[in-house]
């Protein structure tokens, strides 16, 4: 299987957990029969409740059995629960219809574990093969996405509002996810842009997929805490993000 991957990285606050919502929803509703994953690689979980299925397990609570049986000294149960570490993750994920959801948990515990990180993240791998698409929520940076999920991504997507320090974060991830990932393509959306925001001065660090002005309607389905499956399909957010997708799979979603 041809798994198609799409990474989500930019500042905070900046609507990459709403638009990588929005990305599966779209996926979901014009592809029923493919399977799609979706990894919420920030800590705070928000994807969760964008998508409003909650994680019984994350893959962090993994992790962490894994390094306390280490520091114990208990080697055959560290062992152990690294050959069972693809049944354990199955326990991590939950479904609706053709979306399963992962989430990676809590930032690290003090401590290295390496060895034991990158093997867990060749499993995820593994895991994303059964797969048709993946959407991962990224935490601001790509350095997350690499060490703990996976280096191969089909499409990167940064995602910033119209301030200079917005800007200044996608370009250097851009910078950095040419160093240190395989992406087929980079795109950039601006979300929450100001009025008569220009996008054509940014288009040097990847092309513009789509720019996305104040949407009230989003605003609202957050505070009430409502996932993306609430809103209206002619939202802004919702517009734009299919406009984003179509550009980057040279596909007519809209």
């Amino acid at each position: 299987m041809n798994t198609i991957i799409f990474a989500f990285a930019g500042k905070g606050g900046v609507g990459k957990t709403s638009l990588s919502a929005a990305f599966i929803r779209i996926l979901s509703e014009a592809y029923p029969k493919k399977r799609i994953l979706a990894v919420d690689a920030d800590p705070a979980v928000g994807l969760s409740t964008a998508l409003n299925l909650e994680p019984t397990l994350t893959l962090d609570d993994i992790r962490l059995k894994i390094a306390e049986s280490i520091e114990k000294g208990e080697t055959a149960d560290a062992i152990e629960l690294l050959s069972e570490a693809r049944f354990h993750l199955q326990d991590c994920i939950t479904e609706s219809g053709n979306i399963s959801f992962l989430a990676i948990g809590r930032p690290e515990a003090a401590g290295c574990y390496c060895k034991v990180n990158a093997y867990l993240k060749q499993v995820i791998e593994t895991i994303s093969e059964n797969f048709d698409y993946v959407v991962i929520d990224g935490e601001a940076g790509i350095e997350q996405i690499n060490r703990r999920v996976m280096e191969n991504i089909t499409y990167l997507i940064l995602v910033s509002d119209s301030s200079r320090k917005g800007i200044q974060v996608i370009s250097t991830i851009n910078d950095v996810s040419k160093r240190l990932t395989s992406c087929k393509k980079t795109g950039i959306i601006f979300n929450r842009a100001r009025a008569g925001f220009d996008s054509s001065a940014i288009s040097e660090i990847a092309p513009v997929l789509a720019v996305i002005g104040d949407d009230s309607e989003q605003a609202e389905n957050d505070m009430q805490g409502e996932s993306v499956f609430h809103l209206a399909a002619d939202s802004p957010l919702f517009c734009g993000a299919k406009a984003a997708l179509s550009a980057l799979m040279g596909e007519d979603l809209t």
